[in-house]
């Protein structure tokens, strides 16, 4: 029996024009849009479908705009009769996953999203965090290196473990710059600077968490109707109460992504759907295991592929 799974990505998907080809013709997709526009109280469609990149790429506007796109373009799947066993997203793309499993409404999860942008921008000023990815290093010899790092002073951490020899450091920007030149000394193949605004997913996350937390306690989260496969633990969950505890924790804990997929697989999947704009989430899955088939949604051509070629595996 094929098992399905819905994948959303995080910041660094984000396009100017993200979306509009299902919002043209489409007034169901559209009010994802104005409706993100009404909970936010400013134009965050025009952003995402006009630009300018560097007003979109803005953690606190780039996380509620992926978090419309991808929800829409679930919910077209769902509509189409394509259910998940599983949902699973990396770092702010989680927040979709919950919003496709019933946890939160749309609208809280678009506003408790720009404010966890808002509070990890505020956590540490531009300049002074700094991501980089590591290619070709195993995580035991690469934590041994981010250990010795910040044993001088600077805080650098794996970040995200995202597939077979690609994973991602966080920290100081002194600390990820000292890192990326003893990982390399340690055998590492490349280091690859990240164009990000912050050092998500690392200690220097705590304050933003904090507030987070705060947030998140305002809101009603229900129970998972479909399980949600958890950053910070790689295992499914459902629970309203651990879900939200998870949440807060995955700020400043390292995105298990290359653990989560595994995990699906051992669970019975054998499609994986990225519902949102690029292909980030797809290729890792193929580095992780090349036998799965995975799927890109992100307009009106591929969400008829999948329907077509879903619906028959499903129906034989």
């Amino acid at each position: 029996m094929t098992k399905i799974a819905f994948i959303f990505p995080g910041q660094g998907s984000q396009s100017v024009g993200m979306g509009q080809p299902f919002i043209e013709n489409d007034t169901e997709s559209k009010k994802y849009y104005e409706q993100a526009d009404e909970v936010l109280g400013f134009s965050l469609s025009k952003i995402m479908l006009e630009g300018p990149a560097e007003e979109l790429t803005k953690t606190y506007h780039a996380q509620p705009a992926l978090l419309t796109t991808s929800t829409m373009i679930a919910k077209k799947l769902l509509a189409a009769g394509i259910s998940p066993g599983y949902t699973a997203g990396h770092s702010l793309g989680e927040y979709t996953a919950l919003v496709a499993s019933n946890v939160l409404s749309f609208e809280d999860a678009v506003l408790l999203v720009h404010k966890r942008g808002l509070f990890m921008n505020e956590a540490v000023p531009a300049g002074e965090g700094a991501m980089a990815a590591i290619l070709g290093l195993d995580k035991e010899s690469l934590t041994e290196v981010t250990k010795e790092v910040s044993s001088k002073g600077e805080t650098v951490q794996v970040a995200n473990l995202n597939c077979p020899g690609q994973i991602v450091i966080s920290g100081t920007a002194a600390g990820v710059e000292q890192a990326s030149v003893k990982a390399k000394e340690a055998g590492a193949k490349r280091a690859i600077p990240l164009v990000v605004s912050g050092p998500f997913h690392s200690e220097l996350m705590r304050p933003a968490a904090h507030k987070l937390d705060d947030a998140i306690s305002s809101l009603g989260l229900e129970d998972a109707v479909t399980p949600v496969i958890s950053n910070v633990t790689a295992n499914p969950v459902s629970s309203a109460s651990e879900i939200k505890n998870l949440l807060v924790e995955q700020l400043y804990s390292p995105v298990r992504w290359e653990e989560s997929v595994q995990k699906m697989i051992e669970l019975g999947v054998t499609v994986f759907i990225e519902c949102g704009p690029g292909k980030v989430l797809s290729g890792l899955v193929k580095k992780i295991d090349r036998s799965v088939t995975t799927y890109c949604v992100y307009d009106e051509e591929t969400l008829q592929q999948v329907i077509t070629e879903i619906g028959e595996v499903i129906n034989g």
